[in-house]
């Protein structure tokens, strides 16, 4: 909830701390943020765009998608990595502690959900830029937080209020990361290799990965965290038609692809067909 976040957030006008007076958040300078019904708070600054945000249409697949366990193994994976990346720069407390488990591009809050799991003592911030996305992710676990607001801008948390950062599938600002994340804190990425869904892109002339995403992701975050460590994560999925269509919908392809020439190629696919997922986590360190 988000009364378990709120000593951790910052005003996205003038970064100082926030606190609550009944349904809305203010900080000293007296700007001020209603909190939205659905359980979640948008802070951002009054000439934000949110135009590239996820879609309701695209929420709903991505929901309808993760719900059916498909990336599953993802999930375990970073929650077995976020409690050894805790256990390693957080000393006895690694499970509980007051330092943010914050998720930069949150989504609907499912992989955060899956890491708040492993971790019984920890309160997480879901950030995104999509309300449709973050009206989920406010009820995905008791211990999430959910805050709208722009990757690409200062992000509403005080200096070191995480102990740990994930970031799945999404956007990265590496000098916000590092303001954000405590000394000695880790960065938990999640990317597509080059391999990740090779089946679809063929078939369905979907967005492909650039085989050399790996390297520009470090050389970006490079002036700003230490590689500490990687692994990949393969695993096969069999998807009918439904599924295919929900991963298209709930990824970038969904903004490039056109529907009628979609549906012709859906139709040329085997049922079920087999699917490489192939993934990256990688940690980083403050």
């Amino acid at each position: 909830m988000l009364q378990d976040i709120e000593h951790h957030l910052a005003c996205p006008h003038c970064a100082q701390a926030l606190a609550r007076h009944e349904r809305t958040l203010r900080c000293p300078a007296g700007h001020s943020f209603d909190l939205a019904k659905q359980g979640y708070v948008s802070l951002l600054a009054g000439d934000a765009h949110t135009g590239t945000g996820d879609t309701a249409d695209m929420v709903a697949a991505r929901a309808d998608f993760l719900a059916a366990g498909h990336y599953r193994p993802i999930a375990d994976a970073l929650a077995q990595a976020a409690a050894e990346a805790l256990a390693q720069t957080a000393g006895d407390d690694w499970q509980g502690g007051d330092g943010l488990i914050a998720d930069l591009g949150a989504g609907t809050g499912y992989y955060l959900a899956h890491v708040l799991d492993a971790l019984p003592g920890r309160a997480g911030a879901a950030l995104d830029i999509s309300k449709y996305a973050l009206r989920r992710a406010a009820k995905a676990h008791p211990r999430i937080g959910a805050v709208v607001c722009d990757a690409w801008r200062p992000l509403p948390l005080l200096d070191g209020a995480a102990d740990l950062m994930l970031n799945v599938f999404a956007p990265r600002n590496g000098p916000e990361i590092h303001r954000v994340l405590r000394p000695g804190a880790t960065l938990l990425l999640v990317s597509p290799t080059g391999r990740h869904l090779r089946e679809l892109v063929d078939a369905l002339g979907l967005l492909s990965v650039d085989e050399d995403k790996q390297r520009r992701i470090d050389e970006k975050l490079g002036p700003y965290l230490a590689p500490a460590g990687r692994r990949e994560i393969e695993f096969t999925l069999r998807l009918g038609p439904a599924d295919v269509r929900t991963v298209v919908g709930m990824g970038p392809s969904a903004w490039h692809t056109d529907p009628d020439a979609l549906a012709a190629a859906l139709g040329a696919l085997p049922e079920p067909v087999e699917v490489t997922a192939s993934v990256t986590v990688a940690a980083y360190r403050r």
